[in-house]
């Protein structure tokens, strides 16, 4: 994993612009030991990956939206010591194809161990049905992690709605109290989608199951960004636009490991039963009319989730639980 000392020199670059305000050519040149050309590119790349960033003549590069980068020592100090007995191993890199990805390529965990890794950029970050997940540096939190299940628990596919209440609580935490769950997987507001949870499973060869949780939350978008989400058919809302301005990313990871971890320990004794009343109490398509497809394809009336976690439909006066599928909200006649 790349550091900011040693990485590329775009990533050195947003070191350095991350700490706000202008920053000349000539001084960035001579800091990070290069030409003012090499400064020029590197800053070209970084707009490539996302980054609204902006040079104006005889005052030097600017960053639209300074955010200080991801670095796993702080987000480990910021761990409950109760969690922190539990990492294996936590790290960051400035640039990644996927951060579940990685972390399902590893070795196996020992039951109630976690590894987490976060990535500035993901060139490969999905969504659900494969579906991309744009993010570009300083922008969002590309979030990992993993834990291994002694044996996987009964309740495992409601285990993205239980992640959903564990952020959600998190949040509140920070002052965010408008966001709202879009079964299976989704966080939301009235304005639009905050942020999506994937969950990938992998059974060991020794009986444990490996779980990877990764979570991707929009932290500031500029409006190109916006325009490019609202294409491709979503509307999206961030962090800075529901009050969290100049959110700390580290601080955040680490509220987050601290909810999940406890959570998934409970998870695994208790089953999904200790937080659905927490997931109803945010369901926020609970008697919409709403189109579905995937297992399943139709037309209903949401009401609400049962023990399982599965979505109770109401179709032609007949109920129909969803297992998994897409849900979109189906426009009033």
């Amino acid at each position: 994993m790349s550091s900011p000392a040693g990485g590329s020199l775009a990533e050195r670059l947003y070191a350095q612009l991350a700490i706000g305000g202008f920053h000349s050519g000539e001084t960035l040149a001579t800091t990070l030991g290069v030409s003012r050309s090499g400064i020029w590119k590197a800053a070209g790349q970084l707009r490539a990956l996302g980054m609204e960033l902006h040079a104006v003549p005889n005052r030097g590069y600017r960053l639209a939206h300074a955010s200080a980068p991801l670095r796993a020592d702080a987000i480990r100090a910021g761990l409950d010591r109760e969690v922190a007995v539990r990492l294996r191993r936590g790290e960051v890199a400035w640039n990644t194809g996927s951060t579940n990805a990685d972390l399902l390529a590893r070795g196996e965990l020992a039951p109630g161990q976690f590894d987490f890794l976060l990535a500035e950029y993901q060139s490969a970050g999905r969504g659900r049905r494969g579906r991309s997940w744009l993010a570009p540096p300083g922008g969002a939190l590309c979030f990992s992690c993993s834990w291994s299940f002694g044996s996987l628990p009964a309740a495992a596919s409601a285990l993205s709605l239980a992640v959903g209440v564990w952020t959600r609580r998190a949040l509140r935490r920070l002052g965010v109290t408008d966001v709202q769950l879009k079964w299976p997987n989704d966080l939301v507001t009235p304005d639009g989608k905050l942020g999506g949870i994937l969950i990938e499973l992998r059974a060991e060869a020794s009986g444990l199951a490996q779980v990877v949780i990764g979570l991707g939350l929009n932290v500031v978008l500029d409006r190109a960004l916006r325009e490019q989400v609202r294409a491709s058919g979503t509307r999206a809302v961030d962090l800075q636009s529901l009050g969290l301005g100049g959110c700390d990313r580290n601080a955040l990871a680490a509220l987050l490991l601290n909810e999940f971890i406890p959570g998934l320990l409970q998870f695994e004794r208790e089953g999904f039963a200790p937080f659905i009343a927490e997931w109803r109490a945010a369901d926020c398509l609970r008697g919409m009319p709403i189109r579905f497809s995937g297992g399943a394809q139709g037309e209903g009336i949401a009401r609400g989730i049962d023990a399982s976690g599965a979505l109770q439909v109401l179709v032609d006066g007949r109920m129909q639980p969803l297992i998994s599928g897409e849900v979109t909200v189906r426009a009033q006649p």
